[in-house]
């Protein structure tokens, strides 16, 4: 819930700027009725306006490799929920849950993410 609130006050304070607001998005691209949850190890962790991104290497059961594409928020908002630039290091083992993207495409929008231990990276983010 805190996750809308934030993105609603960014549109509007988008709305007083103009263009700025060309470079969000709503939630309608993801399927919030699904929640999936992978395994992978870190490719990068993008730590940029307007959003964050992780890029999570996946492999499936057939031994084929996959590249994720999981969006986050701001990195305003992911400070204020325990992340950091260096919370995440490529080559780093996590697994994460996400809302994946409607079309099928392997990507979606962070809801939390742990180490393999189980230890939670941030606050829950949705």
């Amino acid at each position: 819930m805190r996750f809308y609130l934030a993105l609603a006050g960014a549109l509007m304070l988008g709305a007083m700027a103009p263009g700025a607001v060309q470079a969000h998005h709503s939630m309608a691209m993801f399927d919030q009725q699904k929640k999936v949850t992978l395994t992978g190890t870190v490719r990068e962790f993008q730590w940029t306006n307007p959003h964050c991104y992780i890029q999570l290497m996946v492999t499936d059961a057939a031994g084929k490799t996959t590249e994720w594409s999981m969006e986050m928020g701001a990195p305003m908002y992911l400070y204020a929920h325990g992340w950091r630039p260096s919370t995440l290091k490529a080559g780093q083992t996590i697994t994460i849950s996400i809302y994946p993207l409607r079309n099928g495409g392997p990507g979606g929008v962070v809801i939390d993410a742990t180490t393999p231990d189980g230890k939670p990276l941030g606050k829950k983010l949705s």
